[in-house]
């Protein structure tokens, strides 16, 4: 596949634009990142960056509220937005000629969200994010693993201790005030990255954006980023097990690891590729296959860029499997990868699915413009989108090795296990 191509611009206000045309199909994407998460939020005020992502489609001063998802949808595009540690991320695809209105409906919220906002607003999405989080978390098997092993492998005072979604009492706790503040403060031009990608022209484009977003005023006291630094390992081994209703036990190993960017990052992705991606994987053969020890498995290095990130397994067991017996075959398989590297078929497989699913995702006009947002956002650096398969390519198996035997070791270890919890007894007896 070519390289992505794209154009920088800055505006004045500090608004950073990527511009990257594509006229194969007629469609536009338009992509915003604010970069701003979870790990910006002060303590007691969790939940305030995903209750903001709710609180942008409640309407601005020349958009009523639901009505951005209305003209989005009436002009045959699809939009959404998603929260994560460190950023906000809104986003349409829309016909090409519809580029202006995605234009001024983001230029808008930013500009004009605080005169619309009300407290019946306010009170109305904190319900919807309460709903969110009984749904996704509390109601759900398994449902709070992330936010145990974030507090767990991140020390109290740091920033990516609280998960995402945050807690009932910080959201019951959001007055209107704060929720202003926390826009005021980072909604703003000279925080955010604004992508577009697809069939248009670009200098029209510009022309457009300088329009809409060039009188929107930058924030002079925009805070500086959290102190997110931590010691590379946690220093000893974790452990926590949970009684609660699941159907089957469910072990998690989880380490810090180099954060998403670097080479070392990039050693550990292969490193999750060959332990845990496709049916080839290490852990699908031996533990489903072969042992039938488990039902599943995932194996995944977390993104994120503050300090340490983080390296992620898990495995659910068979019926009449234990979870000791799962953990062990766990342990010994990525024991087995550290100690002896990946063969080179091994690596010619996982290089190969992770190319064929760059080029996938880079074939999609959206996930294009999320990609540039997110390596402008994160890094400044948008050419980073043309070096993806590279960076993977260029690890091999002494990189593996070394980055396994650095980061997946004992002392830098959490164990958390789910395990069925007996019922009680008015439910036993039904």
């Amino acid at each position: 596949m070519p390289d992505v191509s794209f154009r920088r611009h800055r505006l004045e206000n500090g608004l950073r634009i990527v511009l990257s045309p594509d006229d194969t199909a007629p469609i536009v994407a338009v992509n915003m990142w604010y970069d701003v998460g979870s790990k910006h939020e002060r303590a007691g005020r969790t939940g305030f960056a995903h209750l903001f992502e709710h609180m942008m489609f409640q309407g601005s001063e020349h958009v009523a509220k639901g009505e951005h998802f209305a003209l989005i949808q009436q002009a045959g595009g699809t939009l959404n937005a998603t929260t994560w540690l460190d950023r906000t991320n809104y986003f349409e695809t829309v016909p090409s000629h519809e580029l202006e209105l995605c234009l001024w409906l983001e230029s808008d919220r930013l500009a004009s969200l605080l005169p619309a906002m009300t407290q019946e607003k306010l009170d109305n999405q904190r319900d919807v994010v309460k709903n969110e989080r009984r749904w996704s978390v509390d109601n759900q098997p398994y449902g709070t693993w992330d936010e145990r092993i974030q507090a767990l492998i991140y020390p109290e005072a740091h920033s990516y201790h609280h998960s995402t979604i945050g807690s009932m009492a910080d959201l019951d706790a959001a007055s209107l005030a704060d929720v202003s503040e926390f826009f005021a403060t980072y909604y703003a031009p000279n925080n955010a990255v604004l992508t577009v990608a697809g069939d248009f022209e670009p200098d029209a484009a510009l022309a457009m954006i300088e329009q809409h977003f060039g009188a929107i005023p930058a924030n002079p006291a925009l805070p500086p980023p959290p102190d997110m630094s931590i010691p590379p390992h946690i220093g000893s081994a974790l452990r926590e097990q949970v009684p609660d209703r699941v159907p089957l036990p469910r072990v998690y190993l989880a380490y810090r690891m180099p954060v998403f960017g670097t080479d070392a990052f990039e050693d550990l992705t292969v490193a999750s590729d060959l332990l845990g991606t496709g049916r080839a994987s290490r852990l699908y053969h031996t533990l489903i296959r072969e042992r039938r020890l488990a039902q599943d498995v995932s194996v995944f290095p977390f993104p994120i860029v503050g300090g340490a990130s983080m390296f992620a397994v898990w495995a659910t067991a068979r019926p009449d499997v234990s979870h000791e017996q799962l953990e062990a075959a766990l342990l010994a398989e990525i024991d087995r990868l550290a100690a002896d590297g990946p063969g080179d078929d091994e690596l010619v497989r996982v290089r190969n699915l992770h190319a064929a699913a760059v080029e996938a995702s880079l074939e999609r006009i959206s996930e294009r413009a999320d990609r540039l947002s997110m390596y402008t956002c994160l890094f400044d650096q948008p050419e980073r989108i043309n070096t993806e398969i590279g960076r993977y390519w260029a690890v091999d198996a002494g990189r593996v090795r070394a980055a396994m035997a650095d980061a997946l070791r004992e002392d830098n270890r959490l164990i958390l296990t789910y395990v069925p919890a007996e019922a009680p007894s008015s439910e036993r007896a039904a």
